[in-house]
Order: structure tokens, then sequence, then C-alpha cells
């Protein structure tokens, strides 16, 4: 065995004893590869001249226009959270549906797809689940396994279903293995791994998974009925879901539609999510803003609508800004619409919830940008030791070719999913393995949502699935921690079930995007 590769394998032993041993995982993916770089260099076998690329690759991280939707989607589901809009739509879906014990695990489910595609933050969904419709799942009569696994499934479905955060990190590192393997093979000029192609390519399985955890449910609670837990729903009950449903519609809407139909790009669209969750959250917290968030909405509406069919325009023909008519009715309408922002953000800054929120949202979203510049560190360091030619020429002696390395890939990631978080998984594995695979006739596309699938299980899966901690925190004492684990097993099955069916068939991610775009 050459030195280099054994210095590789200490490398991946120190780096899972640190992760092990509790500490935080920033500190130890990027220090354990400095540590072992410099004790590999004073035996002579590592090259620390390699460490000049470190500024520039932390540069290029935060120069990266595409990571900047990240912050924006973080205070998005934040906001959401912390101003009870999701609690109000979950409170509401429950009492319509309080007399089923199918009706209301499906309204359980479909809440909670309308959360993941306009927040996507699965401690937060996970909590409000448990709190608000647990209780309603129990009185219903839905046995406690079944109720848990449910709201542990359902509250990952934001790490799947777009706009996820999951995808948007994702595109980032598969575009840049998709041009690096197919550079190696002499195409200098390929096409582009877009976001939105991600976010695209993502729907139907996302919605795939949905439809399959619906199926599994309706096989469960087959043949029983319902407690009647309530009263058929009225008229103020309809009106009062519709009130807390169609604001999120609406958001979901503005946001993937501008992504979907080629309006905005993903950055362009989360700056829209977040101003229009503004709004929502505003009329939220304080219902006598409802009016004006709305007419703020509607007016903002029309002026996308406005801009792209060219009827509201800022002139700049002549090489600088022409006052038209129509120049100086698009800077008043903007002045309106930045007025009617700032207006609503200080109701939110009233109630205590902006500031809380945007400091959320910084810590969060530093805790990502870490994870990402440590991972970048220790890409650094495994490629200083030929890592990555030793991966290559390992993955090369796996039998099936192409599908064989793709199949081994999914593994490791499915088993490190047990030990790692998908921010660390993503920037670790995806620049290792990536450019390798990609070399042949695979879709980058499929490659990515096959990958964003398999990061959901780990949400899932004991002893690290964060799902599981955030249920056990809102949990009564009767649902042991075990029985929370025998309860998602069969979600876990149906998620596989869901990388079977798109591994089989590519075009459930390659043909909306290719329609599209």
């Amino acid at each position: 065995m050459e030195v280099e590769a054994v210095w590789v394998i200490i490398l991946g032993v120190t780096l899972l004893a640190g992760i092990l041993s509790g500490l935080p995982v920033m500190f130890v993916i990027s220090g354990v590869p400095v540590l072992i770089a410099f004790l590999a260099h004073a035996f002579g076998h590592f090259d620390v001249s390699y460490f000049q690329a470190v500024p520039q690759r932390i540069f290029g991280v935060m120069e990266n226009r595409l990571l900047i939707a990240v912050p924006l989607f973080v205070m998005m589901g934040v906001l959401l959270d912390r101003s009870r809009q999701a609690e109000f739509m979950l409170t509401n879906i429950n009492r319509l549906f309080g007399g089923s014990r199918t009706g209301l695990a499906l309204s359980v489910l479909f809440i909670s797809t309308l959360i993941a595609a306009s927040t996507g933050i699965i401690g937060a969904t996970i909590v409000a689940l448990g709190a608000i419709s647990l209780p309603s799942l129990t009185k219903a009569g839905v046995d406690d396994r079944t109720a848990s696994g449910l709201i542990c499934a359902s509250g990952t479905l934001g790490q799947i279903i777009p706009p996820s955060i999951v995808l948007i990190l994702l595109g980032d590192q598969v575009s840049n293995a998709y041009i690096e393997a197919q550079q190696t093979i002499g195409n200098f000029a390929p096409d582009s791994v877009t976001i939105g192609d991600l976010f695209a390519g993502a729907l139907f399985p996302g919605l795939l998974l949905v439809l399959l955890y619906g199926a599994f449910v309706v096989f469960r609670l087959r043949g029983q009925s319902g407690n009647a837990a309530g009263k058929p729903a009225g008229h103020g009950e309809i009106g009062a879901v519709l009130r807390g449903v169609l604001p999120t519609l609406l958001l979901i809407f503005a946001v993937l539609g501008s992504i979907l139909f080629g309006v905005a790009t993903p950055t362009e669209a989360a700056s829209i999510g977040v101003a229009g969750t503004i709004l929502v959250a505003a009329a939220q917290v304080s219902p006598s803003s409802a009016k004006s968030a709305a007419l703020t909405g509607v007016l903002a509406l029309a002026m996308l609508v406005s801009s792209v069919t060219g009827l509201l325009q800022v002139d700049f023909t002549t090489g600088q800004v022409a006052f038209t008519a129509s120049t100086l009715l698009t800077v008043a309408l903007i002045l309106l619409l930045i007025a009617g922002l700032a207006w609503h953000g200080l109701v939110l800054a009233r109630a205590a919830i902006l500031l809380p929120a945007l400091v959320e949202t910084l810590v969060v979203s530093g805790m990502i940008f870490g994870i990402i510049i440590a991972a970048s560190i220790l890409s650094l360091v495994f490629r200083g030791f030929g890592g990555d030619e030793m991966v290559a020429e390992l993955l090369a002696h796996v039998p099936g070719g192409p599908y064989g390395l793709l199949a081994a890939t999914m593994l490791v990631i499915f088993l490190l999913g047990f030990i790692l978080e998908f921010v660390e998984i993503i920037f670790i594995v995806v620049p290792i393995v990536g450019p390798v695979i990609l070399q042949a006739d695979i879709n980058p596309v499929w490659f990515a949502v096959l990958i964003a699938m398999n990061l959901q299980t780990s949400f899932l899966t004991p002893p690290f699935g964060f799902a599981l901690f955030y249920f056990r925190s809102v949990a009564p004492s009767r649902i042991r921690t075990v029985a929370i684990y025998r309860a998602v097993f069969p979600f876990v099955i149906i998620q596989m079930i869901a990388i079977l069916c798109l591994a089989t068939f590519p075009a459930l991610a390659t043909w909306l995007p290719g329609q599209l775009f």
C-alpha cells in the first residue's frame, strides 16, 4: 500500500472519530485535515503549498451568486415559522378534517407538502406538526406508531420538494462536477446545470413520494372508522382554511413559478419569496394589516406581469435613463412597493419577529457556509494526498460500469446519512465521485435528484436523524424513543422504493426540465 493511501485512511478514521466525539462538525471537517496534513508534512508526505489555494476557495464560495439564495430561503422559513403562519394552516386544516382518521392523516400530509414548498425547515415543520397535529390524530383514533412515522416523514419533504436548500447546494456542486467531468473527456463547452433544472427535476419525484406516503397511510388506516372528533366543517371554517392556505399557495406559485417559467433566477425568486413572506407574516401577526398586505401583494404581482409583458419598463435605449411616461410610472410603482414592504417589515419588527428572524437566519446561514468552507479545505487536503486519483482508480474496479458506480455511491451516501448531515455529505462526496461518474452518459439532473432523495433518508435514520430528535422534543412521554425509530422504518422503506422508481424511470426527473428549458 502506498504511503499516501495510508494517510488517506488515517484522515478518514480521524474524521469519523472527531464527528462521533460530539465536537462541532464544522471544526472537525476543517481542523482534522489541517492537522493531518501538517503531520504528514513533518514526515515529508504532504506539500503544504496546497494551502495557498484556501483563500481563493473561500472567496469563491462567498462570491458564488447562486449561494445567495440560501439565506433568503432560510429567511422565508424562519419568518413563516415565527409568525405562526404554518401553525395557523395546521390548526384550520385539522379542524376541517377532524371527523375522519384517514382524512385527518391525509390533511397532515397535504399541509406538510405546502409547508415543504414554502419553508423547507425541518425543525420548525416537525415541531409544529407534533404539537398541533399529534393530539388531533390521537383523538381521531390514529395509533401512535402511524402518527409518529407520518409526522417525522412528512416533515422531511422540504428537502426534496422545491424550493429546497438541499437542491441549491447540490446544484452548485453537481454543476462544478459535471463541467469538470465533461472537460476531462474533451467537451469544453458543456451545457450548464442550473438550479431551475433541479427544481423542475425534483418536482415529480417529490410528488411521487407524497403519493406513496398517502397510499401507505390509507393502507394502514383502511377499514377504520373515525371518532367524530368534530362537527362537519361550516362555511366559517372553510373560509378560515382558505385564508390560511391561499396566501401560502400564492407564495409558492410566486417563487416556483418565477423560476420554472424563466421569469427570475433562483436568487431573484428567493428575494421575491422573502418579500411575499413579509406580507404573509405581517397579515398573520396583525389582522389589521391584512388588507394593506393584500394590496401590496397585488401591486407586486401586477408589476411582475407588466414587466414580463413589456407594459412597464425603464428605457435605457439611449445609454442612459430616458424619463418617459413608462419609466416614471415604473419608478413610482417601485417606490410605492418598497414603502409597502417597509411598512409591513415595521409591523413585524413591532411584533418582535423581524429581528429574531434575522438573527436566526444569520446563525443557520453561518453554519451552512461554515461547513461549505470547511468541506472545501477537506477536499483540498484529500486531493493533496492524491485521494481523488485513488477514488477514480477504486471506482474503475466496481462491477457494472457507470451505473455500478452510481449504485455504489448511493449506498455510501445512504450509510453516511446515519452519522453525517446533508451539507457535509454534499460537499464531501459529490466533489470526489461526481467528476468520475458524470464522465459517462448519465444525466446530471437525474444524478442530483437521486442524491437529493437519498439524502432525505438521513433525516429519518438513527442515531443522528434530526427528524427523530425534533419529534422527540414534542412527543408525549408515552411514545418511547425506540417506538419512534420503529415508526419511521416503513417510511424509510418507502423512500427507498421512491429512489428505485426514479432510478428505473429517469424521465421522472428529466422530462419536465427538458420541456421547460
